[in-house]
């Protein structure tokens, strides 16, 4: 294949790429705090992101991986909250244990509460989700008010996730709400600052999934 320009690429095989991808984060990485299980979500949210800052600022409850394997393995379902993280996510792993990928967002019934009930789509549809999703996972990338209000149902005892991927970005209450995040004694994955998105859910999750069909 001719690219018509002056650099080339190394290989335009992805497998070659992926793998060699992975080796320059782990030289470029260095020493860190993280345990071989957490490594391989580092690992690829920095693969998705290109951000080692974004890497080194995850956070993770102890029992994260090990709540996030057990959860796909026993075919709970995985809440996205936008559309995004929805089709990111690879489908086949989770679906071969039984489980299903949801996003609430754009349902007609949600769409119809938030506007009665003038308050964001995201909490509304986290308020369905729950009904519908024990013991799931929750890959919230987007909206900090889906964040929140999961944390809410939490404290009130309403919501019972399997483990909760909380890394929204943005400038309003992003950060904070994972801060609260932080707090709660239940498996999560999350991360300091405004960084994070969809992209960074998507790799969380993808990341565990992955571990889960490796163990066969």
């Amino acid at each position: 294949m001719d690219f018509k320009t002056e650099f080339k690429p190394l290989t335009v095989q992805p497998q070659e790429i992926e793998e060699r991808s992975f080796e320059m984060i782990t030289e470029e990485l260095g020493p860190h705090p993280f345990t071989e299980e957490q490594y391989p979500v580092v690992q690829r949210v920095i693969h998705a992101s290109a951000d080692f800052e974004l890497g080194r600022s995850l956070l993770f409850h102890k029992d994260a991986i090990r709540a996030g394997i057990e959860a796909i393995r026993q075919g709970r379902k995985v809440v996205a909250d936008v559309q995004m993280v929805q089709v990111g996510i690879s489908k086949p792993r989770i679906e071969k244990f039984g489980g299903e990928v949801k996003v609430y967002i754009s349902d007609p019934d949600v769409m119809a509460e938030a506007k009665r009930l003038n308050t964001t789509r995201a909490i509304i549809s986290i308020r369905k989700a729950i009904r519908e999703a024990d013991g799931g996972i929750y890959a919230i990338g987007n909206a900090p008010t889906a964040l929140l209000e999961l944390i809410r149902l939490v404290k009130e005892g309403e919501a019972k996730p399997g483990l909760v991927v909380g890394v929204p970005v943005g400038f309003v209450s992003a950060a904070e709400s994972k801060e609260e995040l932080a707090k709660l004694d239940i498996p999560y994955i999350t991360n300091l600052g405004r960084k994070g998105g969809s992209p960074v859910a998507v790799a969380a999750v993808n990341a565990i999934s992955l571990m889960a069909e490796r163990l066969g």
